[in-house]
């Protein structure tokens, strides 16, 4: 009987996961070579083939999305062993994972993270950015134990988790002084030309912000987009154009006195969300993050409705 090599089923589910040997590669800091040899020493062990070519991608067999959905569980389970003996070592501090979509501003991120350092028990927590397609098959392996993201779990991504809304708010928009007091006249036909710097596509503010310009008839000249909100407001502070941001933030960014408010616009507009693969959260500083965000920073929103869960796995 063939005894599992837990390395050689690694390997196969980081390239499953993530799409490619070349990213495997990436992720696992390995030679591609070395990641084929161990995936094909595990297909000849287990007599059967695990992938397939589809032009020049790889695709899961049959038998390879049964294998898939398998080592994600047991790789999940091995997550939650970490977790466990480590959440349980007298003295050392409890850790907390958090990733944290880079659409969010870092000011909406620390502002979450402030009640998980105010607890009775120390915890240590190590933050990771990245898209949700980086972020949420970290999370399903208990690599991450929260990720913190501006939009619900995709139902094309194939993770088992749950959609816990923190709140909601609207969207400002910012500028220099100069800037802003011109863009306050004759708001908001004033946008029409102006410099803005917006965010990239990816980022659910963007859609937002696209469909209110389209309703209230401007088309604003975009000087540049990013995927990097805090490189945004730092050429948005240098005068390069007015820039968006969460009204939740507006006492943060106004404080500097290089920034104005323009005007506040789809009030209750954004939401976000705390995405767990637990329904009923148990990490005790999770728990505080999410309690806190919808207490105070997000307190507009409103009677909650509910955590909602996403898609299943496969």
């Amino acid at each position: 009987m063939y005894d599992l090599n837990y390395q050689h089923l690694k390997y196969f589910w980081t390239v499953a996961r993530c799409g490619s040997i070349a990213s495997a590669c990436r992720e696992l800091h390995l030679t591609q070579s070395t990641i084929s040899n161990q995936i094909r020493i595990l297909e000849k062990r287990l007599g059967v083939r695990l992938f397939r070519r589809s032009g020049r991608h790889l695709a899961l067999t049959e038998t390879g999305q049964l294998a898939f959905r398998y080592a994600g569980e047991i790789f999940s389970l091995g997550g939650e062993l970490v977790s466990a003996v480590q959440g349980r070592t007298a003295g050392v501090p409890r850790r907390l994972h958090v990733g944290a979509q880079d659409t969010l501003p870092k000011l909406i991120v620390s502002r979450l993270l402030e009640p998980a350092f105010d607890l009775p028990e120390s915890v240590q927590v190590i933050c990771h950015e990245g898209t949700p397609a980086q972020l949420l098959p970290r999370l399903a392996v208990h690599e991450i134990d929260l990720v913190l993201a501006d939009a619900p779990l995709e139902p094309d991504i194939r993770v088992r988790a749950f959609n816990h809304p923190l709140g909601e708010c609207g969207i400002a928009l910012f500028a220099i002084p100069d800037l802003a007091r011109r863009l306050r006249q004759g708001f908001p036909s004033s946008l029409q030309g102006a410099p803005a710097l917006l965010p990239a596509p990816t980022a659910a503010m963007r859609g937002t912000l696209e469909r209110w310009f389209h309703a209230a008839g401007v088309r604003p000249a975009v000087v540049a987009e990013f995927e990097d909100i805090e490189l945004m407001m730092t050429l948005g502070r240098a005068g390069r154009g007015f820039f968006p941001a969460h009204d939740a933030i507006i006492p943060e960014i106004t404080a500097d006195p290089r920034v104005e408010l323009v005007a506040v616009v789809e009030k209750g507009s954004e939401r976000l969300y705390a995405v767990s693969v637990e329904r009923r959260l148990r990490h005790p500083a999770v728990i505080a993050i999410v309690q806190a965000a919808r207490r105070t920073l997000f307190a507009r929103a409103g009677p909650d409705p509910g955590d909602r869960p996403g898609p299943p796995a496969g």
